[in-house]
């Protein structure tokens, strides 16, 4: 706490609650935490820059699908309060938190560390992070600079970084538990076990498989929707129906339906089989139209058909890398352009996919 100095703008905090709930639904604990407001900094003199990998979605699965096959042990590790690990290299000056200023007094904070909130925090705590494995033995991919990865002698463990989940994969036990007891050396961490739940994905894993699913989302869609009650349909959208920019008038309210297409984007990580549905809702989240949102209506009916739907990871087949693609023929009537999919597969294992006009 020093005297706010007259050169340096002051950043203000605030307190947030938040409930973090486990993958049945309950409470798992309340959370209290102080973020600052680092929409009041200067680029150039509060931070310079911001970016921090996280990992891509194809990196995990290829990760777990490739666990499923070599045998692998998966391991989960969250870190405590992970961006208040991170040193800062700028002059920041903070407001006192409320509550905590005396009367007449006139004082701020000067962070020696990062706080949630500020514009670098997360590029800090990977540095920090990132800095420590290699001090470890680990090599940063180059495909993917969330991957880190230590092979040495015939003793393989990877490590999946997304902000601060991390998942353990390697054919050794004992090497993912030194592992763990490194990390816990240099950062505050909490053992999660053996991978279940990550980023939202359902994780099952037995002797044939690993299956990942989304259902406790998908439920939670539909309920707020008010779908959980809707006649289920087979299909996510109808084969002959053709969405245009013309059709029918605005809806009233907007942010309703950019909101259920945003869900809908998230869910389709590990359901392949939403993603041309819902890349043809996409295309119109800046002016929809009533034939957009009945047709949401109706990848919501799909979805209640099978909220568990997702995709198997066997544990047997070879590493051969597929893939197939397909594409319409200039179906859409405003910008009479095609549009395409793809899907990868790693051996029978689906690891990529996309839609694109």
């Amino acid at each position: 706490m020093v005297s706010p100095p007259a050169h340096k703008r002051l950043i203000g905090c605030k307190w947030v609650y938040k409930i973090k709930y486990n993958p049945d639904g309950t409470v798992e604990r309340y959370k209290a935490r102080l973020v600052a407001k680092g929409y009041n900094q200067v680029e150039g003199i509060d931070y310079r820059e911001t970016f921090a990998p996280v990992a891509k979605l194809t990196t995990v699965r290829v990760l777990l699908s490739l666990a499923a096959m070599q045998n692998w042990h998966l391991h989960q590790l969250d870190v405590n309060n992970a961006f208040l690990n991170g040193d800062l290299y700028e002059d920041v000056y903070m407001q006192l938190p409320p509550g905590f200023r005396r009367k007449g007094e006139n004082r701020v904070c000067k962070l020696h560390k990062s706080l949630y909130g500020l514009k670098q925090a997360s590029r800090q705590w990977f540095l920090k992070l990132s800095s420590a494995l290699k001090s470890a033995g680990f090599k940063q991919s180059w495909s993917d600079y969330s991957l880190f990865v230590r092979n040495h002698q015939g003793i393989f463990t990877a490590l999946l970084v997304y902000v601060d989940d991390v998942i353990l994969a390697g054919n050794n036990l004992e090497d993912i538990t030194k592992t763990k007891c490194f990390l816990s050396s240099h950062f505050k961490l909490k053992d999660m076990g053996q991978l279940k739940y990550f980023l939202g994905i359902e994780v099952a894993r037995s002797k044939h498989e690993i299956s990942l699913c989304q259902r406790k989302y998908a439920l939670e869609i539909l309920k707020d929707t008010g779908f959980l009650g809707a006649k289920p349909s087979r299909f996510p959208a109808e084969q002959n129906v053709t969405l245009t920019q013309e059709d029918e008038d605005l809806l009233k309210d907007a942010s309703q339906y950019r909101r259920l297409v945003g869900r809908l984007i998230y869910l389709t990580i590990i359901r392949p089989d939403l993603a041309y549905a819902v890349h043809i809702l996409s295309q119109f989240m800046d002016k929809p139209r009533q034939p957009d949102l009945e047709a949401a209506h109706k990848v919501l009916r799909y979805i209640k058909q099978a909220p568990g739907q997702g995709i198997l990871l066997p544990s047997k087949g070879s590493l051969e890398l597929r893939a197939y693609c397909d594409a319409d023929w200039a179906r859409c009537k405003d910008t009479r352009r095609s549009t395409t999919g793809y899907c990868f597969f790693l051996g029978h294992a689906p690891i990529s996919w996309k839609t694109k006009k």
